[in-house]
């Protein structure tokens, strides 16, 4: 079973991206992606 995360921008805090993750997983998703509103590539992590 997977459950959709939002993950949140580390900069200006915006949710641009879903992801899906396995449930259960004990670690915080986190990848580096474009965010539109700084218009750089940042640190997104997994959102609550």
């Amino acid at each position: 079973m997977r459950e959709k995360v939002a993950l949140v921008c580390t900069e200006c805090g915006s949710r641009n991206y879903n992801a899906s993750k396995k449930k259960g997983d004990g670690v915080r998703f986190e990848t580096k992606k474009y965010c539109p509103k700084c218009g750089k590539h940042t640190i997104h992590k997994e959102g609550k």
